[in-house]
């Protein structure tokens, strides 16, 4: 597989070798040997799938405190624009964002390390986004931020008009009125 790192440091673009023939093709989507030494040690423990039509936007989510996820993303229908969000107070990134189209089609998966928050806009007819987490699902634990806070800058590729949203997520605060966010100084993997 190759690595690309992105512009936020733990934030990570996997592209997978892929073995192609007359018959179709081939590829590893996940080694927890070749990842724990290429990216980080991750013990994925939940295997979730979304399906969603043009327009839709989920997010921005995490998990609070030490129920914080990584999660490993990959598209296998369609195409999403895929965020992740830097929500540990103190780091040189907070507030940025990374910002990467997974297709069906590029095969790409981003890697989000715990301590971000993530969402994704559905830029195809319709897209089914599958995502391996390395913490149960906890919803005492759900935290989120607005995904239109204007001080994040984040381009969805979606016309306003065109937006689709749960209730839930079209009344999460803006992060700096934000309470339940990440300290740098933690070491979020210390268990």
């Amino acid at each position: 597989m190759n690595i690309i790192p992105t512009e936020i440091e733990g934030i990570v673009i996997v592209e997978p070798r892929i073995f192609g023939d007359s018959r179709g093709y081939f590829f590893e989507s996940f080694s927890e040997r070749v990842f724990a030494s290429a990216v980080r040690p991750v013990h994925f423990v939940q295997d979730n799938e979304s399906k969603s039509g043009y327009g839709v936007v989920r997010g921005l989510h995490y998990q609070t405190g030490r129920l914080s996820q990584s999660k490993l993303l990959r598209v296998v229908e369609g195409e999403v624009l895929d965020i992740a969000v830097d929500i540990r107070r103190g780091s040189p990134t907070f507030g940025k964002h990374v910002s990467v189209v997974l297709s069906a089609g590029n095969k790409r998966q981003l890697f989000i390390p715990r301590g971000f928050a993530h969402g994704f806009s559905v830029l195809s007819d319709q897209a089914v986004l599958q995502y391996k987490c390395d913490r149960f699902y906890e919803p005492s634990a759900e935290g989120a931020i607005a995904w239109d806070d204007p001080d994040l800058g984040i381009d969805w590729q979606i016309p306003s008009d065109k937006v689709i949203l749960s209730a839930k997520d079209s009344s999460h605060p803006r992060l700096k009125d934000a309470t339940d966010l990440f300290d740098y100084s933690d070491d979020l993997y210390a268990d």
